[in-house]
């Protein structure tokens, strides 16, 4: 099998902190999720996410107006330039300060940059033929503020800007210097002022506070007509305009106001307060035009689009993401990511869509294509502990530490049948028999394995045997066996359909922790708490191999560990094991920063996948740093939240003994780990249930040159020149051995209709699955339909009996292909019933102008 992963997206985590934006097409949304970037397409419904990292979460972004270039800060300032077109690191640059706020000019050749008191302004790097070394060019450092800037805003014609501070002031500042200005700081709010903008004429300034002022600012004369100047005021006599205070307007709720936005064009305000509320206003009228409340927790960012209709609003604490379109009144997008951390995942049969399970007791089904949560399933009470699919793929299962297993029909959504114990027990796994008709579940408390029948809800038997918790289920492929992991260091294999209750248990060295039947359900694999691996034989019930992947697991260090990342491997241990499509590998994950692949047959290492460089979570160093250390222990892990402005920042709501959640220690960093991962049925990819989300690494096709018995003589050329002569079947026969995408589609592409049965029926069987992965691709991708089905009916014609003896080996390429025809039908089911009532509204007519010509 193939092993050349990598990132493909990061789904499950739509907000976490920092700023929206939207581009200026005000169609996309971009969203920090982390030390990564994730834009979404509202035009197209898609979303990706950025390949490149920041070393720590991300707090501030700024996009180009030319939508060229794009400005990632984290928290410690160390800034990353990207080409945001082609996705691309352009740059690395560190301020060497915590950034609040930076934002581009209007006409995008500088940005300004806020380091704690100062502003920096500096040049947009421009696109030239030469490289420089150094692309950032400091044009000018404004001071002034006596405490941290919050905020910058630049006037329409990018000479002017305004920054707002703790300090309580607005300051006005020129780019360049101009004759006759003078820095000025407007002062009179009470509180933090949070933004400040100029108007479209750029002569009204308005500054919101956090205490929920609006005031406003007119550039009016220093002296009327006819007045007496006095002593004091000769000292400004050389100024004849000054900034005052017009007008006063106050929002009047019991909530601290944390962003604002405003769209000079439609003179629209937008304010979100603490409680979760937030209004639009009309200005220089104060008019509230809406008001909703859309979360109970702070609305941390807002941002309007280019044309004033859509309004992003993003929440950190929940991980909300909501784009609102005022005018109708109605959602453009909803999304909200786990409250709590992912502790189960499980694809769809057809691999397009997959489910995470977290703590926070919610069920979330996620798209793959378009990275968007379709549905939400609140019911259960607790931490959701296993999902799995039923063979159909229309019926989902859950099990809960609420002591319920319910399955969830995914074509109506909607619970229809709850299964529990005659006791209160906790179920910490759940496994379904590829029928669809047994479910069963492990329990904590009891020891015991519970079944029950789908189609009638009752308790078929109890499997009692286990003397400590079950940690893991699993049905083989025919659905006769169950396999069973528990903590007293034994796996039992069960047939359940047998008269025979004698079971043998299987001793290993250590508590089990996961387990998985091999797709062809002759092998079991085993992950055990020492981290070790072993492969037993299901016949025979005997130890096959063995792989210690405590080595392979180790690296990272938290800030409490007493040992060295390289000494700490005896706390690492696989928590997930999932095997390849064909069986030959192993993919495993656990407390560790590492997913790891073994080839089963020789038991090595084959790759090692990183989840995650973010250096605010715990165990992604490898060595820590001393300055951090103290007295008191290690900075990192010093409260200092008490010292927060705000009350509510101040308030301690932790409950002692609580390890994770809300409740949890206020200075708590998370540990980078995988709960959960699986392959996609078609494996080209695979799932993590990671700290940071939901990652997808994907086979990445475009860059891989993976020729297969390559002679010199083949080469693009000399394919698309057999291929003009009219000797299809030659130059697919080399394309495919050329293993290049582009060549193979213009092969592909130029048969013929008619000599498509005689080219498949040709076609040499050694090309036949990479030929099958290619057709799938091609499918998904170009529009002819017709074309595409006669290939894949041609092949199962010619070759239908020899992939069947095979159907074990040919069982990743036809999921592909039932997975592109699925997208085949979707497509043309909506470009049907889109244009229904057109085509419905023709043949009328023409049957009329018939019966008229009659």
């Amino acid at each position: 099998m193939k092993t050349e992963f990598g990132f493909s997206n990061l789904i499950g985590t739509v907000f976490n902190q920092g700023n929206l934006l939207f581009t200026p097409d005000g169609y996309s949304v971009l969203s920090p999720v982390g030390n990564r970037i994730t834009a979404y397409n509202l035009k197209e419904n898609k979303s990706f996410t950025f390949p490149f990292e920041n070393k720590k979460n991300i707090s501030r972004i700024a996009l180009s107006p030319q939508a060229t270039l794009l400005l990632s800060v984290d928290e410690d300032g160390r800034c990353i330039l990207c080409n945001f077109l082609r996705r691309s690191v352009l740059h690395h640059f560190n301020f060497k300060s915590p950034v609040g706020a930076i934002e581009f000019a209007p006409h995008g050749k500088y940005f300004a940059v806020a380091l704690g008191k100062l502003i920096q302004v500096w040049r947009t790097p421009e696109a030239i033929d030469e490289r420089e070394f150094a692309p950032f060019v400091l044009h000018r450092e404004y001071t002034g503020h006596f405490d941290d800037v919050v905020s910058i805003s630049w006037s329409a014609d990018s000479r002017f800007f305004l920054s707002t501070s703790k300090d309580l002031t607005v300051r006005i500042h020129s780019v360049d210097p101009i004759e006759g200005f003078r820095p000025c700081a407007l002062t009179g709010h009470k509180s933090t002022v949070v933004s400040a903008f100029f108007s479209q004429d750029q002569q009204t300034i308005y500054s919101v506070s956090k205490d929920g002022a609006l005031f406003s600012w007119k550039y009016s004369p220093l002296f009327q007509a006819g007045e007496i100047i006095d002593e004091e005021a000769e000292e400004n006599k050389d100024r004849t305009h000054i900034w005052m205070i017009k007008e006063r307007n106050y929002f009047f709720q019991n909530a601290n106001l944390r962003s604002a936005a405003f769209h000079p064009t439609t003179n629209l305000l937008v304010v979100g307060f603490s409680n979760g509320l937030f209004g639009i206003y009309e200005l220089p009228m104060f008019t509230m035009l809406y008001q909703l409340s859309i979360t109970q927790s702070n609305i941390d960012t807002l941002t309007i689009n280019k044309t004033g209709e859509w309004i992003a609003l993003g929440s950190s604490k929940l991980g909300q993401l909501l784009i609102w379109e005022w005018q109708s009144e109605s959602y453009v997008l909803k999304q909200s990511s786990h409250y709590d951390s992912l502790s189960t995942l499980v694809y769809t049969p057809d691999g397009q869509r997959v489910v995470s399970g977290a703590d926070d007791g919610k069920i979330k089904l996620w798209d793959i294509t378009s990275g968007f949560c379709v549905v939400t399933f609140t019911q259960h009470t607790s931490s959701v502990t296993g999902l799995c699919f039923a063979k159909r793929g229309n019926v989902l299962f859950s099990s809960c530490l609420d002591g319920s297993v319910r399955a969830w029909d995914l074509i109506r959504y909607r619970n229809f049948r709850t299964f529990t114990a005659p006791n209160r027990v906790q179920f910490s796994c759940v496994a379904v028999d590829p029928s669809g008709e047994i479910v069963c579940a492990g329990s904590q408390d009891s020891f015991e394995i519970f079944m029950w029948s789908v189609q009638t809800g009752q308790l078929l038997e109890r499997l009692a045997g286990h003397e400590g918790p079950v940690s893991s289920l699993s049905f083989n492929s025919s659905g006769s066996l169950l396999a069973s992991g528990s903590w007293d260091k034994t796996v039992r294999i069960w047939d359940i359909f047998s008269r025979s209750g004698i079971v043998e248990p299987l001793p290993v060295p250590s508590d089990v922790l996961a387990l998985s039947f091999r797709p062809d359900g002759k092998e079991l694999s085993v992950a055990t708490l020492d981290g070790q691996l072993s492969f037993w034989d299901v016949q025979e019930a005997k130890q096959t191999s063995l792989i210690d992947g405590r080595k392979d697991l180790s690296g990272g260090r938290k800030s409490t560990d007493a040992q060295t990342a390289e000494n700490a491997s005896g706390n690492k241990t696989f928590t997930s094991v999932c095997y390849s499509a064909d069986g030959s590998c192993v993919l495993t994950a656990g407390t560790s920063k590492y997913v790891c692949l073994y080839d089963i047959l020789t038991g090595v290492l084959i790759k090692k996948f990183q989840l995650s460089k973010n250096e605010s979570l715990q165990g992604v160093l490898e060595v820590l740093n001393s300055r951090n250390m103290t007295d008191a222990g290690s900075i990192d892990l010093i409260d200092t939240q008490g010292e927060a402005s705000d009350l509510e920042d101040r308030i301690d709501r932790t409950l002692p003994g609580a390890a994770k959640g809300d409740l949890s220690s206020r200075k708590l960093r998370p540990e980078i780990l995988c709960q959960e991962v699986q392959f996609s049925p078609s494996g080209g990819a695979f799932a993590a249930a990671t700290t940071e989300g939901l990652m997808i690494f994907s086979l990445i096709n475009d860059f891989i040159f993976d020729p297969i018995n390559l002679d010199i003589d083949i080469t693009p050329e000399t394919t698309l020149a057999v291929c003009a002569e009219g000797e299809y079947l030659i130059a697919l026969v080399m394309a495919l051995r050329l293993n290049e995408y582009k060549v193979i589609e213009r092969v592909y592409e130029s048969v013929p209709v008619a000599d498509i049965d005689h080219i498949t029926q040709q076609l040499p069987t050694t090309y036949l699955a990479n030929f099958i992965n290619y057709l799938s691709s091609f499918a998904a991708e170009t529009p002819h339909i017709e074309f595409h089905l006669r290939w894949m009916r041609s092949i199962l014609s010619h070759h239908g009996e020899f992939i069947k003896r095979r159907n074990f080996e040919y069982a990743s390429q036809l999921t592909s292909l039932q997975k592109s025809i699925v997208v085949l039908s979707k497509r043309l089911s909506q470009l049907a019933s889109n244009n229904e009532f057109s085509l419905s509204f023709i043949l009328d007519k023409m049957q009329t102008e018939s019966v008229i010509n009659a």
